[in-house]
């Protein structure tokens, strides 16, 4: 019988639990009054008292391939899981020397109470929700033998943990940086000689990265020791050789330099991971093996094996090495470096079960799948992802008919995949073939794989139909066949699928694969389904007369279709368990009356394009999970209510943008947002002050008055961490604030378009990273801001349409090496253009028109080698990349310039990247064209006009093979227009009129299409002119004046920009699911990309054209 007054305690500790699956129901004394028989709670054999408490609830397991599993089994566990509070009556158990209570939901501070607890040998809070520092006082806890905090506790690690003399298991393994555990030093570690198991990963340094300590060498006692990812860095202490106990050894991202040999003392280790590297693409922390890799023999029980991110390259017998190892049965070598040659054709790794060679580095390309590697007969999971091998599909990979798992994604296999590959595994499981190129049809011999689970081919260039022998593969629970040209009816497809895969699928992902007609009833029996995503296609209807039965669906990505018509409440019902809703670019409308709540409570919600409004939709109030939330194009006409903010607190993106929302933004606090984009709206009064969270910020676009002081100067928090800073087009003015030094994160600042008076201030000049700058088209004067010196990563400035004079300063070339686009047109500036400016070789774009600048032309454009094919961009975007990488949803902006080709400014974006110009018109430039202009053949638009150039069009014109627009009108330029000029295929304008050019125009494929009046005002002869070249009168409308020009014809501008968007549609990029949903730039240049060009002005200007 239990202790009357320990039962009173347990009772109590029940009221403050909140059990929602009622396993404390036998703590009930009208029951049974004998405590010590209840769940959960073991007495004292002897004296009865309670000893042990297991309040614990596994956690479940996570695995990327079979997410959905995971999720039925974390839906048990919120079911199970206690929560509410410890009570401190829990100190009455005198007797208590055991205490679980890991894998909670309690979510409040640590319970300090416990480290009263003088009794208790056994102590597991371990992923129980709590928060908070770990108690000092926990040094009293003597009698400690195991100790697990793990994800229990933030803030300092107490060194009183060192008292705790007798502890034979200490895991304090850490969250992320902001929630984790730091350390100031770890000398406490050394008094823990007796520890069997120590596990510090993800735990940070409070003084910086700092050196594994050596004295782990004399805890020989040790059989687990994990210190991954835990602020230490530098070489292995070769002490750690002496631990003959060890077992596990995982120091991954916490080394680098090369690898004792003394590791090789350790005969009885079983798993050793010395991953270094954060990134494949930073060469970070990386581990070097030299050319004596013998040590790795005397491992002689090690089963696991992960040298990922190290440095291979001098390692040529690393593979004999490995072949000793005869228990190895994991070995992992992603992201390294191996060496080119010496590659065996043959090597016996006789127990070898996973390889996983991923982002491999070769010191020598190499685009095949190694030989030996088909001689490995016993594996169940080959990982090649993310290579550079070719070709077709290599017939060795039929030797391994044991695997269970393939990935070869992201490499370049093309030609179709053979028919024996679908036969010569009977076991295989998953199968990723994603990211490469693929083509022809899916083969009827793909229902041979009848034990795939997980299938994925998207972004490939695979085409349709889906034969009927898939639907013979029923035990597929995912399918992703995104970015296909299937070609295909949806109802066909479900028709296949319908046999036997129904029941069990969880994930279609048929994103852009030309899917039409109207998604069937049938789809409603996918009663397993919970990720749903064919956005980017050409299906009809209501979607959700179908979708409305998927009660377990979780993810729904439907966007960008052509799905009309009216949701109401009723369709929505039954998507209890929804957390992800993207259903953007549909021509849907939601209809519900104004207290409507909807079942669901969403992470990410992403309705653009749907009609939503007029007033603010009330729901989503009932929404406080919400971290992404889009609602831009919703014809929403009303203020944003107070409530929202506070709605939004958890929030990490925000686009409320392109509506006609009103009203000031009047917050109790400062925005918090990471990232929010409030852009095009009718917003007024002052630019509202933001916290130390936002790093994204566009407002541009309403009408937003007054100084900009507020905003910039009183901010709370320095520095601040913004780094995307977009108010153009608003009606602020006065003096740009002289209080950049706050924001010295900021990579992207527009401030065009407003009233700013007054010079760019000098504190501007502490914006070190700042890669784009646009101030054009305000009242700003002064000469050219010397304080922008000291910002050389500038990629894009445009100071156009001010009051800027003086002259424009020799050192500007060689401090913006980077420069992409410069604009300084319309402006006062004067003198020379300094030959400087062609140190600036990566220049796309230069305009500095309508200037009162003078002299010669450089004669060095030659060095401009941007604009030569041979090092002309291909990418059609220019990014602003973040600098901190902190937030998920905005890492960049997309770089867009207004350019003017003609009297006509039109925005470029999303093709900026192909686009070149050089833009000199409305000067008093003087003297000859220079013939090295002619070298920039990749130069798409030139523009000398309204000069005074003389002397002779440059003979090797033709050489500019590129060019789409020539304007040199109204200028002294005299002689013949060289024949070469003919060879210009791609020439959609060509101005020549207002000169002294004399003799026959050439004959060429364009030139006589373009309008007479691009060649009136000379001496010239032939068509377009109506002027013979026989007659003695050879001055056609010599001194007449010709209408205004007209802008550049659109028909061979779209013709050739045609080549660029279908370029764009068939990059083949892959994303994560928030960058796949969420990026609204990415989206917004698919879009783009399906408008294409034509004559209507309206669309050029839509299109970024």
């Amino acid at each position: 019988m239990c202790i009357g007054s320990e039962r009173e305690t347990l009772l109590k500790l029940k009221h403050n639990l909140i059990d929602p699956s009622n396993r404390l129901s036998s703590w009930n004394v009208s029951l049974n009054p004998n405590c010590c028989q209840w769940d959960g709670v073991v007495c004292n054999n002897i004296t009865s008292h309670v000893a042990e408490l297991h309040l614990n609830t596994p956690s479940p397991l996570y695995y990327d391939s079979l997410f959905e599993y995971f999720y039925e089994t974390y839906e048990e566990y919120n079911r199970r899981a206690f929560s509410g509070e410890i009570n401190p009556c829990l100190v009455h158990l005198k007797h208590l020397n055991y205490l679980d209570l890991s894998g909670n939901l309690f979510h409040t501070p640590f319970p300090s109470f416990i480290a009263t607890m003088t009794s208790l040998t056994h102590l597991n809070l371990s992923y129980a929700g709590f928060m908070g520092n770990i108690p000092p006082q926990i040094g009293n806890l003597s009698n400690l033998l195991y100790l697990d905090l793990s994800y229990a506790a933030n803030g300092t690690i107490p060194s009183q943990i060192g008292n705790l003399s007798n502890l034979l298991l200490l895991d304090l393994n850490g969250r992320n940086y902001e929630e984790s555990l730091f350390y100031e030093n770890v000398d406490w570690l050394s008094s823990l000689s007796k520890l069997c198991y120590l596990h510090l990963g993800n735990i940070w340094s409070l003084g910086g990265a700092m050196p594994i300590p050596s004295f782990l060498g004399s805890m020989t006692n040790l059989i687990h020791l994990d210190l991954s990812n835990s602020g230490f860095m530098g070489n292995i202490p070769p002490q750690i050789g002496n631990l003959s106990n060890l077992a596990y050894l995982d120091l991954s991202y916490a080394i680098n330099g090369t690898i004792p040999s003394q590791i090789g003392n350790l005969s009885n280790l079983l798993y050793l991971h010395l991953r270094s590297g954060y990134s494949i693409f930073l060469d970070l922390h990386q581990i070097f093996f030299s050319r004596n890799d013998d040590w790795l023999s005397g491992l002689s029980k090690l089963e696991y094996l992960n040298l990922g991110g190290a440095n291979l390259s001098q390692s040529f017998q690393l593979l004999h090495t490995l072949q000793l190892l005869s228990s190895l049965k994991h070995l992992h070598l992603s992201t390294c470096t191996l060496p080119r040659y010496n590659q065996p054709s043959f090597v016996n790794f006789s127990s070898l079960l996973t390889l996983d060679l991923s982002f491999i580095y070769y010191t020598s390309s190499i685009s095949f799948i190694p030989n030996w590697i088909f001689g490995l007969k016993k594996l169940v999971s080959l990982f090649l992802c993310n290579n550079y091998f070719e070709g077709p599909i290599p017939n060795g990979l039929r030797n391994l008919t044991l695997l269970e798992n393939l990935c070869l994604r992201g490499n370049s296999f093309s030609y179709s995949i053979p028919d024996w590959f679908y036969s010569s595994f009977p076991n295989l499981k998953y199968l990723d073939l994603s990211g490469n190129n693929f083509h022809g049809t899916i083969s009827d011999a793909i229902g041979n794989m009848t034990s795939l689970v997980t299938l994925d081919l998207s972004y490939n260039k695979l085409e349709g139909p889906l034969p009927t022998s898939f639907g013979y593969l029923c035990n597929l629970r995912e399918i992703r066949f995104s970015y296909l040209k299937l070609n295909q009816h949806i109802n066909e497809i479900l028709n296949i699928l319908s046999p036997c895969i129904f029941h069990g699928l969880t994930t279609l992902q048929v994103q852009s694969s030309q899917l039409s007609g109207n998604l069937p009833v049938s789809l409603g029996k996918l009663s397993s389904l919970r990720d749903l995503s064919l956005s980017e296609n050409q299906l009809s209807g209501n979607p959700f007369e179908s979708i409305r039965s998927l009660s377990k669906l979780l993810y729904l990505d439907i966007g960008y279709n052509r799905f009309e018509g009216v949701v109401t409440g009723n369709h929505l019902r039954n998507l209890t368990r929804l957390i992800e809703f993207f259903v953007a670019g549909n021509n849907l409308t939601l209809k519900v009356g104004p207290n409507w709540h909807p079942t669901f409570q969403l992470t990410s919600l992403d309705m653009s394009s749907w009609q939503l409004g007029p007033n603010f939709p009330s729901w989503i109030q009932s929404q406080d999970t919400l971290e992404y939330l889009a609602m831009s194009k919703t014809g929403i006409l009303d203020s944003i209510p107070y409530w929202f903010w506070e709605t939004c607190l958890q929030a990490s993106f925000l686009n409320l943008s392109h509506n006609h929302i009103h009203g000031e933004l009047t917050l109790k606090n400062p925005i918090s947002i990471p990232a929010v984009d409030l852009s095009v709206n009718n917003l007024h009064g002052k630019v509202p002050s933001l916290s130390n969270d936002v790093a994204f910020l566009d407002l541009s676009s309403n009408s937003f008055s007054k100084s900009m002081d507020d905003f910039l100067c009183n901010s709370q928090e320095k520095p601040m961490k913004l780094e995307f800073l977009n108010l153009a087009s608003n009606n602020l003015s006065g003096e740009i604030p002289d209080c950049w030094d706050v924001w010295p994160y900021l990579v992207d600042v527009n401030l065009q378009n407003n009233n700013f008076v007054g010079n760019i201030p000098q504190s501007m000049g502490s914006l070190i990273e700042l890669e784009s700058l646009s101030i054009r088209k305000n009242l700003l004067s002064g000469t050219f801001p010397t304080i922008l010196k000291k910002t050389n990563k500038l990629i894009l400035l445009d100071l156009g349409e001010n009051y800027f004079s003086g002259t424009i300063p020799g050192w500007f070339g060689e401090r913006f090496v980077l420069m992409n686009i410069l604009i300084l047109r319309s402006n006062m500036f004067s003198g020379h253009i300094p030959n400087k400016i062609c140190d600036m070789s990566l220049l796309q774009v230069l305009d500095l028109a309508q200037n009162n600048l003078t002299g010669n032309l450089p004669t060095c454009f030659s060095s401009l080698k941007a604009m030569t094919q041979m090092n002309k961009s291909t990418h059609p975007l220019i990014y602003c990349f973040a600098m901190r990488n902190t937030y998920g949803y905005i890492q960049h902006t997309i770089v867009s310039v207004l350019l003017w080709l003609k009297g006509r400014g039109d925005e470029y974006k999303n093709i900026l990247g192909l686009v070149t110009s050089i833009d000199l018109s409305n000067n008093k430039l003087v003297g000859e064209i220079p013939r090295e202009i002619t070298d920039l053949n990749a130069l798409l638009f030139l523009n000398l006009s309204h000069n005074q150039l003389s002397g002779h069009i440059p003979q090797n014109i033709g050489k500019m093979g590129s060019l789409l627009s020539i304007d040199f009108s109204r200028n002294k330029l005299s002689g013949e227009i060289p024949p070469t000029i003919s060879n210009l295929s791609f020439l959609s304008m060509l101005d020549l009129s207002y000169n002294h050019l004399n003799g026959k125009i050439p004959i060429g494929a364009q030139l006589q299409t373009f309008d007479a009046s691009f060649f009136i005002g000379n001496n010239l002869c032939g068509p377009p002119l109506p002027i013979n070249c026989s007659s003695n009168d050879k001055s056609y409308d010599h001194n007449g004046e010709g209408s205004e020009k007209h802008g550049v014809n659109l028909f061979f501008v779209g013709m050739t920009f045609g080549f660029v968007v279908g370029f764009w549609i068939v990059v083949e990029i892959g994303w994560s699911r928030p960058n796949n949903r969420w990026n609204k730039n990415v989206q917004e240049t698919r879009n783009i990309a399906r408008t294409g060009f034509n004559d209507d002005s309206d669309t050029v200007l839509e299109s970024g054209f």
